[in-house]
C-alpha cells in the first residue's frame, strides 16, 4: 500500500505565509512522499531477493527513517496550523504545560526559545504517554532527537525553506507568525490521543 500525499491547500491565504512558500512546502513535502515509497519498494525487494547483508541495504534502511519522519512531521507541521489561527486550548492540554512548565507563558517562551536555536530542523512540543510529561525538544534534521515513545503534539518546521523566501533571516518574525497560525483544537486532540494510548 502506497502513502498519498496529503492535500493541505486549505491554508493558502494564511496571513503570514505567502502563498508562494506555502506551495514551494507542500511540493517538497510530497516529495518525502515520494520517495518513502521509492525506498520501501526498493527495500521489499532486497528482502526478497536475500540482500539484506549488502551494504547498500543497510545505508537504504538507514535513509528510510529520514525520508519518512520528513513525510509525517510535515503532515503534524500542516496539520497544526490553521488560518487564522484557533485560541481553543482544552482543559487537559492547558493544565499539562501548566504542570511542566509552571504556566502557559513559561512555555511558550520555551518554545520560542528552542526555535532561535542556530541550525535546522523542528521544534516539537512532545508528550511522554508513559511519564505524563511534556517537552519542548529540537529534532535535528528529522530523525535525530525525537523522544522514543513520545507524541508529537505542537510541530513547526525551522528548515530554511519554511520561512526564508518570506522572511529572509529573520525566523523570529516567522515564528510569531506561526504562532498566529496554531490550532490549538488539533494540539489538544493530539494530547487526548497521547493519554488514551498510555491507558491501553
Amino acid at each position: 500500500m502506497k502513502y498519498e500525499p496529503m492535500n493541505f491547500e486549505r491554508l493558502l491565504g494564511t496571513p503570514g505565509f505567502s502563498d508562494a512558500m506555502l506551495r514551494n512546502h507542500f511540493t517538497l513535502y510530497q516529495g518525502y512522499v515520494t520517495h518513502t515509497n521509492k525506498l520501501d519498494d526498493v527495500l521489499k525487494s532486497f528482502d526478497r531477493g536475500e540482500k539484506t547483508v549488502t551494504s547498500e541495504y543497510s545505508e537504504l534502511k538507514r535513509r528510510f527513517g529520514w525520508e519518512f519522519n520528513g513525510m509525517r512531521l510535515h503532515e503534524y507541521y500542516f496539520g497544526n496550523m490553521v488560518k487564522n489561527g484557533s485560541e481553543e486550548k482544552g482543559k487537559d492540554l492547558s493544565e499539562i504545560i501548566t504542570k511542566n512548565f509552571g504556566s502557559f507563558k513559561n512555555w511558550e517562551d520555551s518554545f520560542r526559545s528552542v526555535a532561535k536555536m542556530r541550525g535546522i530542523g523542528w521544534v516539537l512540543l512532545s508528550y511522554d504517554p508513559a511519564g505524563d510529561r511534556c517537552f519542548n525538544i529540537w529534532v535535528n534534521e528529522h530523525d535525530g532527537g525525537n523522544l522514543s515513545g513520545s507524541v508529537p503534539l505542537l510541530v513547526m518546521d525551522v528548515f530554511e525553506h519554511a520561512y526564508i523566501s518570506d522572511y529572509g533571516l529573520k525566523r523570529e518574525e516567522y515564528v510569531a507568525a506561526f504562532f498566529k497560525a496554531i490550532d490549538w483544537a488539533v494540539v489538544s486532540e493530539r494530547l487526548e490521543a497521547g493519554v488514551l494510548r498510555s491507558r491501553v
